[in-house]
């Protein structure tokens, strides 16, 4: 409901700001469905295994309901601010992790020739590699591409119910991360329920230093900055952190760099830092109401 109500907010600022016709608006922002047309045609399951699936996924549901409600009573709020404490939000340590990664590249869509799998180390620690290739399809449309992109899958709580990351508790982002000396996108997704929001992701870069050894990576949220469809947005707000849907990396075939890529992660964690109080890193120009764009 917050994540809404904030939403109804950001729109409100074009809404009442030019008499456009109807049909013009529906043009400019009206999007038809969240994949944009890149869609992946899947055969359609007889009615005895929906029944059967179903069965299956009702167990699980029920079990993962009541994973809601004993975790519902046994919070405690006076446990949570632990400065300088590492709370672990995501680790390849469960045998079905990988499960809950989703891993595209342009050649999924047939837009180039790139390539990537997420798997687990010798280490046991999740490693997202493979190869980014700039060379695109001659359709005459396609003008860049090479990349290769790992994200988590929406969350949800039990029975179907999409819901979204509650981390307003917290100000960092902990990684422990060992690289190949690229640099690789955060993606913190924040899927909105209006058309105008369903690409909105907010973004930092993550060096790595390459070699043998881990890095502990800790990024301030307020340094994220919003974008769009790929576009960075004029108009920037820091990131509300109870509306985080996704979280992902991304790396891209940038500048004559193609070829081979390389990110082992050991976890992605959370902490509160009490001596930073950045609210947002960057500066904010107030845009006139008529300019219905951002």
């Amino acid at each position: 409901m917050h994540c809404l109500v904030r939403q109804t907010q950001r729109l409100s600022w074009w809404l009442p700001a030019a008499q456009i016709h109807t049909t013009a608006v529906q043009r400019t922002f009206w999007e038809r469905e969240k994949k944009s047309g890149y869609k992946t045609k899947l055969a359609e399951p007889s009615k005895k295994q929906l029944i059967i699936d179903g069965l299956r996924d009702l167990k699980e549901e029920i079990k993962l309901w009541r994973q809601e409600v004993k975790e519902k009573l046994e919070s405690d709020p006076i446990l949570v601010f632990r400065p300088g404490e590492t709370d672990i939000v995501f680790d390849f340590k469960a045998p079905d992790v990988l499960d809950k990664w989703t891993v595209t590249t342009d050649a999924d869509h047939g837009e180039g020739k790139s390539s990537a799998t997420l798997e687990l180390s010798a280490s046991g620690a999740g490693l997202f590699h493979g190869e980014v290739n700039s060379q695109h399809t001659k359709d005459g449309i396609i003008k860049r591409t090479g990349y290769a992109n790992i994200r988590t899958k929406r969350v949800r709580k039990s029975f179907k119910r999409e819901s979204t990351y509650d981390w307003t508790q917290y100000n960092m982002l902990v990684m422990k991360v060992r690289g190949d000396g690229r640099s690789y996108l955060i993606n913190l997704h924040t899927e909105g329920y209006f058309d105008l929001m369903w690409n909105d992701i907010y973004h930092y870069v993550l060096y790595t230093r390459g070699g043998p050894h881990w890095q502990i990576a800790k990024i301030p949220f307020s340094k994220f900055f919003l974008s769009s469809k790929g576009r960075v947005q004029d108009r920037q707000n820091a990131i509300h952190l109870d509306c985080v849907t996704h979280f992902g990396f991304s790396v891209a075939a940038k500048k004559g760099m193609d070829g081979p890529f390389g990110l082992e992660i050991d976890y992605v964690g959370l902490e509160y830092d009490p001596s930073h109080q950045e609210e947002f890193a960057y500066e904010m120009y107030k845009t006139p109401k008529y300019i219905v764009a951002t």
